[in-house]
């Protein structure tokens, strides 16, 4: 079930989006879903396996998580018409031998069910790979059907 005093808390804290930095948008709207751009982790940086633990890590996606929020509440004005996350696409820049990589998304999974309760259970991919933009340890993109 959906807490909307958790929503309206954490609307509270988010900042927006900070400006692009490329040729696109942080979110296009199309119908009834929202396709959220990949985010990172603010100035987290470093491999996961070797620099980064995964409980960093995890804290890592939970911080993406944050900006996709912010991302999410600038493109619709309001996170109380979320009605479902549909999707969520992770990417770990990990080390060859670290298999840990859905652990590591779960940072932003979790915050997402606790933000909407079930609306926030969604499909999922996690994957490692060989480097991510600015060294980042962390890349999460989502998509999200809107009311």
């Amino acid at each position: 079930m959906r807490d909307d005093t958790t929503i309206r808390q954490i609307e509270t804290t988010l900042p927006p989006p900070s400006p692009p930095s490329g040729s696109y948008v942080h979110a296009v709207t199309t119908g009834n879903l929202v396709f959220l751009a990949g985010k990172g982790p603010g100035v987290a940086r470093g491999k996961v396996g070797s620099e980064v633990s995964k409980e960093e890590a995890y804290q890592q996606a939970r911080e993406v998580g944050l900006s996709l929020l912010a991302a999410m509440k600038h493109e619709l004005g309001d996170l109380h018409r979320v009605k479902r996350v549909v999707k969520v696409v992770g990417f770990v820049n990990a080390t060859p031998d670290f298999q840990d990589h859905p652990f590591v998304i779960n940072g932003c999974s979790d915050l997402f069910v606790e933000v909407f309760g079930d609306a926030g259970k969604h499909a999922r991919t996690s994957v490692g790979v060989a480097s991510l933009p600015f060294g980042i340890s962390v890349e999460i993109e989502a998509i999200v059907e809107v009311e």
